[in-house]
């Protein structure tokens, strides 16, 4: 609670003490916060309301009505002892009941009331955000509205879950929805502050049963179906710019290997260092630790080892927030003048232009197309490389981001990425273990006809394969997917059951020109894309194995006293399957 008081409801900024939240938002220049979800008309609030101080106190602090006060009066006046009249005000079970000797787990001595989701735009909208004139300004705040409603919606209708009956072990549907706090942040939290338009939404623990009763969600519910959260929101976010602004997207390479971000097309990429100190101040960082992590374990670190020594980096370079508070207007001037120093005024005064013209190219040359079919191919063969074994909300995270690069920002159809999903489980995947968690069928993943089939046969009586493999496996599958579907769109075969139409500003001529001279459509172009992040992937791991292979041949041989050591396949770190990149946008 003293961080969401003292820093996010004022803007990560610093709240004197004594000052009133009214008071300190205003000294810092941000709008107060407002309340959203369905689940508000339980406690008689709306949505739009101002977050109060008392009422995020009552309800965010002590799980207790966000009108405790006024109730507990009421029933004072009526003759109930104040056990009673504070009892009544609590929904669910006191916090206190965590302090008691009924609680067991030392983990839940401390009362949980609200989960931080903070919802973070790509850096390029961050720069156009503050750079642009003030009507883009108000139509990227405007987006950042929409997407996250719509994802918080989404985590309502499809996600959320309380506890209920048999002493908690089931859960079920939360009745009403989720009770969300709203604050708007334009900055980070760095002294030297850059534009960093997000939102921090604290979601209430507190939901009402099927029944009635009141009662915590499921926190892990949420925090399971976070990374497709995160895509929803991006590819929401996508589609409103290109809609209400007429810009396209296109993918950037942050770390070969890894998951391209898709960005606003026509932004001056030198402007994504300027306004991302905060992340080479981490990756400046990270080498050191990860040599003296080196030194003390004797190995470099594997996956697991590398994010977290990433999140240690982030701990030790965070600098102390500011002292010194200001307005958006000013922060904006600061920036452009920032910008226009840096890389010169005519960069900084034809951004605008510069997307415009941009996002007219991409549309004159790519047909934004969804082959069913072959997202499929595409969700399965990522997700497997990640995690072997993964579940239907892998899936549809994957499903989401190829959505967002094959579209790039044109709207998609209701339910597209589900059916996306379960093309993928019904005609590529097969259950493994217990539960409901599957991996991917490799004979199913690539196409009849090829002969690449035979790089199967030594794993088929394998029960698991590791990391490198499945990258081989994947990339050498969608290699097969691509070149077969290029071959169809020759012979002009292949079936397109979902297409987005281009633009209607095209030229006739233009569109006369799509069948011959425009790119092939982006639905191929995003599966190729995949292709060779995979194929970097795998072309690292083989350096850095055969590396270790050397290292280990040239090291000298233990005694037969000593210890046996460990096999290759422990020594040897993993590289981060594609997508693990340092945050560039989405929900964290």
């Amino acid at each position: 609670m003293r961080y969401l008081f003292r820093g996010v409801m004022v803007g990560d900024g610093r709240r004197p003490a004594g000052t009133s939240l009214r008071d300190a938002q205003e000294e810092a220049g941000v709008s107060p916060g407002v309340w959203k979800g369905r689940g508000l008309a339980a406690v008689g609030l709306a949505a739009g309301d101002v977050v109060t101080e008392r009422e995020a106190e009552l309800l965010l602090g002590e799980g207790r009505h966000p009108d405790a006060d006024q109730i507990e009066q009421a029933l004072l006046a009526q003759g109930k002892t104040p056990a009673q009249a504070r009892r009544a005000t609590v929904l669910g079970r006191p916090i206190e009941h965590n302090q008691s000797p009924e609680t067991e787990d030392a983990k839940e001595r401390t009362a949980w009331l609200g989960m931080d989701l903070v919802f973070r735009a790509p850096p390029t909208v961050h720069i156009a955000w503050a750079l642009m004139d003030d009507e883009t300004r108000r139509v990227l705040e405007l987006c950042q509205d929409i997407a996250r409603d719509k994802t918080l919606a989404w985590l309502e209708d499809a996600v959320a879950e309380i506890r209920w009956k048999s002493g908690g072990k089931r859960s079920a549907r939360v009745r009403d929805g989720l009770i969300v706090a709203v604050f708007r942040h334009y900055e980070s939290r760095a002294a030297d502050s850059r534009p960093l338009l997000h939102d921090h939404a604290v979601v209430s623990i507190r939901a009402r049963r099927p029944d009635g009763t009141w009662g915590n969600q499921t926190a892990d519910a949420l925090m399971k179906h976070i990374v497709a959260a995160d895509a929803l929101y991006t590819l929401l976010f996508m589609e409103e710019v290109s809609a209400r602004l007429g810009w396209a997207w296109e993918p950037r390479e942050v770390t070969p290997g890894r998951r391209p971000v898709m960005e606003i097309a026509g932004i001056d990429q030198r402007l994504i260092g300027w306004q991302s100190t905060r992340r080479q101040q981490i990756g400046d960082a990270l080498p050191l630790l990860a040599a003296k992590y080196e030194e003390q374990q004797g190995h470099p670190p594997g996956e697991r080892a590398a994010y977290a020594l990433a999140c240690q980096a982030a701990d030790q370079t965070r600098s102390p927030k500011r002292t010194q508070l200001r307005s958006l207007s000013e922060l904006r001037a600061a920036w452009r003048d920032s910008a226009a120093r840096a890389y010169g005024a005519d960069v900084v005064a034809r951004l605008a232009e510069r997307a415009r013209a941009a996002a007219a190219a991409i549309w004159a040359r790519v047909r934004p197309v969804v082959d069913v079919a072959l997202a499929a191919v595409e969700t399965i063969a990522v997700v497997y490389v990640m995690r072997g074994a993964f579940a239907h909300r892998h899936l549809l995270a994957e499903a989401r981001r190829h959505l967002s690069y094959a579209l790039r920002g044109r709207p998609h159809e209701r339910g597209l990425d589900e059916q996306i999903v379960q093309t993928a489980i019904d005609a590529y995947t097969r259950p493994v273990g217990r539960g409901r968690m599957m991996t991917a069928d490799l004979h199913a993943l690539y196409p009849r006809d090829t002969e690449g089939q035979a790089v199967l046969r030594p794993l088929t009586r394998n029960r698991s394969a590791t990391p490198y493999q499945r990258a081989r496996l994947a990339a050498g599958a969608l290699t097969a997917r691509v070149h077969a579907a290029r071959r169809a769109d020759r012979l002009n075969s292949r079936t397109r059951p979902h297409t987005v139409a281009v633009p209607g500003t095209l030229s006739s001529r233009t569109r006369r020109r799509a069948g011959r001279d425009l790119e092939p459509t982006t639905d191929v172009a995003a599966v190729e894309l995949t292709r060779r992040t995979l194929e970097a992937a795998v072309a690292e791991m083989a350096a850095r194995l055969q590396a270790g292979v050397r290292e280990r041949a040239a090291a000298p041989r233990p005694s037969s006293k000593s210890a046996a050591a460990p096999p290759p396949s422990a020594q040897q770190p993993v590289q981060p399957a594609p997508g693990r990149t340092p945050p560039t946008g989405g929900i964290a």
